[in-house]
C-alpha cells in the first residue's frame, strides 16, 4: 500500500542553532515544539505519541524522558532511537508510518542534541565503539581517503579537486548567510578554503561541518485532518531507508566513490513518490554535507549528476540558489549546523517552509519549488535516510 499523499505535515519548528550556552536541552525541546505547535495550530493536548531522535544522552537512561519532561506530557508513549546523523529522520519517518497505520491521527516527531556542553569532538563523531572495526578511525580520516580516490578516479589533481569541492563549502557559507537561524555566518571565498589548516588531507577546515546544539520538530497528521488545520500542509510524497554493513569501505568490492546505501535509499524513495528523473523533478534539496566530498557524491548517487560528471555541474552552478537543482539552500551542516540527532528533521523543516514559500529569508526562496528532498548519511557511513515532500496532493 502506498502512503503517497495520505500523510502530511501539519507543522513544523526550528531552534537557533549553534553554540548554545545559554539553555539546556529542554529549552531547546521547547524552542522548536512550541514554534510547531503555533504553526500546526495545535496543543500538547492534541499529541497522541511522540518519536524522539537523539544521537547524544549525556544524562544516560532518561530515553525519551527529557522531551517528555520538557514539554509536560504524560501518559502516551515516546520513542527514541539512536540512528547516529539519521535520528531525526528515523524519527520522522517512525511518526509517519505510526499515522499510517492507522494508530494515531496527531504525532510528533523531534530531534534534539546538546553537544557544545559535553565535549562532545568532531574528531570523533562516526567513530563507533567496535575496538576491531574502527580502531584508530576519525570520520574525516574515512572520507579524505574517499575524496583522494575520487579525485585519482576521474582525474582530477589534487589542485583541481581541491577546488571542485572547494566551491561547495563556499556555495553553502553563502547561503547560510541568509538563515537567520544557523550556526555560522561567514562567506568565504576557495582562496581561503584553499589555504584552511588541514585536517585529513584533502581536507581542509572548511571541508568540514561542525557540531552544533539545536532541536527541530514536526507534527504529522493524516492528510485530511492536515488539511482542517492549515491550507498549506505539506504532503509525504515518499522515503527510503537503506542500512549496509558495519564500515562498508573495509569490506571487499568497495568502489570509494559511491555508496550502496546512498543509492538504494534514493531508489526507494524515487520509487514511492513517482520519481523517474530527480534531477529535473526535484526542486530544491538538503543532503548530508558532513565534509564537502560527501555532498558531491550524494549528488551521483541520488542522480543529480551523471557518474563522475558533478565536477561540471558544480562549475556551471547547477546546484546553487538561482541553478538547476539548489542544494543545501540554508547552508547545509556545513554552516546551519550539525546537532546529530536533530539535522534530519531541520533539513526537512527547510524543505517544508520551501514548499510553503514561508522561507524566513525571501533571498533564499526559490521559485517554483513543488518538490522538496532531504537526506541524512549515518553511521560508518552505512545508514542512509531519504525523505520527499511536496506542496500538493497527486
Amino acid at each position: 500500500m502506498s502512503i503517497k499523499d495520505q500523510i502530511a505535515i501539519a507543522g513544523m519548528g526550528c531552534s537557533k542553532f549553534g553554540e548554545r550556552w545559554d539553555c539546556g536541552v529542554s529549552d531547546l525541546v521547547v524552542e522548536s515544539s512550541y514554534e510547531a505547535y503555533e504553526d500546526a495550530g495545535v496543543g500538547p493536548k492534541d499529541i497522541q505519541a511522540v518519536f524522539v531522535g537523539q544521537m547524544y544522552a549525556p544524562v544516560g537512561g532518561l530515553a525519551g524522558a527529557q522531551v517528555i519532561d520538557a514539554l509536560k506530557l504524560k501518559n502516551i508513549p515516546v520513542i527514541r532511537n539512536e540512528n547516529w546523523c539519521c535520528a531525526g529522520h528515523v524519527a520522522l519517518i517512525s511518526a509517519i508510518m505510526a499515522v499510517a497505520s492507522g494508530a494515531y491521527d496527531v504525532v510528533m516527531a523531534i530531534g534534539v542534541e546538546k553537544l557544545k556542553d559535553t565535549g562532545f569532538p568532531g574528531l570523533g563523531a562516526g567513530r563507533g565503539m567496535n575496538p576491531v572495526y574502527e580502531a584508530r578511525r576519525t570520520a574525516p580520516g574515512s572520507f579524505s581517503l574517499i575524496a583522494t580516490r575520487y579525485f585519482e578516479q576521474y582525474g582530477l589533481t589534487l589542485e583541481e579537486g581541491k577546488q571542485t569541492i572547494g566551491k561547495i563549502a563556499v556555495k553553502n557559507h553563502k547561503n547560510g548567510m541568509l538563515a537567520p537561524k544557523a550556526h555560522f555566518h561567514k562567506e568565504i571565498t576557495l582562496e581561503e578554503v584553499i589555504k584552511a589548516p588541514i585536517i585529513s588531507s584533502p581536507l581542509g577546515l572548511y571541508d568540514c561541518c561542525g557540531n552544533s546544539d539545536g532541536s527541530a520538530c514536526a507534527i504529522i497528521t493524516r492528510a485530511d485532518t492536515a488539511r482542517k488545520l492549515r491550507e498549506d500542509p505539506i504532503y509525504v510524497k515518499g522515503f527510503g531507508i537503506s542500512m549496509d554493513t558495519v564500515l562498508p569501505h573495509t569490506r571487499p568490492g568497495f568502489s570509494w566513490t559511491s555508496f550502496d546505501a546512498l543509492k538504494t535509499s534514493s531508489a526507494k524513495a524515487y520509487e514511492m513518490a513517482g520519481i523517474r528523473n530527480p534531477r529535473t523533478e526535484i526542486d530544491v534539496a538538503e543532503v548530508h554535507d558532513c565534509f564537502t566530498i560527501t555532498e558531491m557524491l550524494i549528488y551521483e548517487d541520488f542522480g543529480f549528476s551523471a557518474r563522475g560528471k558533478a565536477k561540471e555541474d558544480i562549475d556551471e552552478g547547477f546546484f546553487e540558489l538561482n541553478g538547476g537543482l539548489p542544494v543545501n539552500v540554508d547552508g547545509g551542516l556545513k554552516c546551519f549546523g550539525h546537532p546529530v540527532g536533530a539535522s534530519g528533521l531541520r533539513m526537512t523543516y527547510e524543505i517544508y517552509k520551501q514548499l510553503q514559500y514561508k522561507v524566513d529569508n525571501p533571498q533564499r526562496q526559490i521559485k517554483d519549488v513543488s518538490r522538496g528532498l532531504s537526506h541524512t548519511f549515518g553511521g560508518g557511513p552505512q545508514l542512509s535516510c531519504v525523505f520527499i515532500a511536496g506542496n500538493e496532493p497527486g
